[in-house]
């Protein structure tokens, strides 16, 4: 069992603030990439990595809640995952329950609210009975969403949202001359919630790996190399303070 890290241990400095201005964005997802190639360069073996993770989380977390972000979308386990070996799978898919289990407290303290996205009912019972209880905890609170994107992937959330509009154009709940891309948007995973503002990238590759493709239609992009175990508050920041000097046109001028 890893120690437990305070979840407000550390006193922000000057270069560390980001102010809440008109263009701090509202909703962040992040691709948490580098966690294999982390323990491997250490000659570890990779759920070392995945183990060292969990600390980046927490970091991550508390500089959202600091800097007033509404939405955290974190891309926690795809539907591609599963072809992993499967001692590295059941490992992934209970650290959920571990992350919950030390951070639990803090997160309910600070108003942090704690929903997912994805095939929830296809994980193992002790990934969802976990999940579900911080679920059950938080549902109150009304601070930071902390989205975790469990058994997710994009291509399979549009195919069944098809399939749901289908549905409902032959019930007659549905009139195919009201669909649009609103009215699509509704029957995605993330029904609710605004597209993020900002996409965040670990590990150094530019690819969207079937995450939110749909919702990513005009979500600024930001990539590093920090592999995701180094990912500090500090690059958080950084990706923050370049998104507020951006400018998002929707296609205008």
């Amino acid at each position: 069992m890893s120690m437990k890290i305070p979840f407000f241990n550390y006193k922000q400095t000057k270069e560390l603030e980001v102010q809440r201005v008109e263009n701090t964005p509202d909703h962040i997802a992040i691709i948490m990439d580098g966690n294999g190639r982390w323990a491997q360069k250490r000659g570890l073996p990779r759920i070392a990595g995945h183990k060292e993770g969990v600390s980046a989380v927490n970091k991550v977390v508390k500089a959202a809640v600091n800097s007033n972000v509404k939405i955290l979308t974190l891309y926690t386990f795809s539907t591609e995952n599963w072809k992993r070996p499967k001692s590295e799978i059941d490992f992934i898919l209970r650290l959920p329950k571990e992350f919950l289990h030390i951070y639990l407290p803090d997160l309910i303290s600070n108003n942090v609210r704690i929903e997912t996205i994805g095939d929830f009912d296809s994980l193992p019972s002790y990934t969802r009975e976990a999940v579900q209880y911080a679920i059950d905890k938080t549902k109150d609170n009304d601070g930071l969403l902390l989205n975790f994107a469990l058994n997710y992937g994009s291509r399979l959330e549009i195919v069944h949202a098809v399939k749901q509009i289908i549905s409902d154009i032959d019930n007659s709940k549905l009139s195919i001359d009201a669909l649009d891309d609103s009215q699509f948007s509704n029957y995605l995973f993330t029904n609710g919630l605004s597209d993020p503002d900002l996409l965040i990238r670990t590990g150094g590759e530019q690819r969207l790996s079937n995450f939110l493709l749909w919702q990513l239609a005009y979500t600024e992009f930001w990539f590093t190399d920090v592999l995701w175990p180094d990912f500090t508050e500090e690059n958080f920041l950084s990706a923050l303070e370049e998104y507020q000097q951006r400018k998002r046109r929707y296609g205008g001028i």
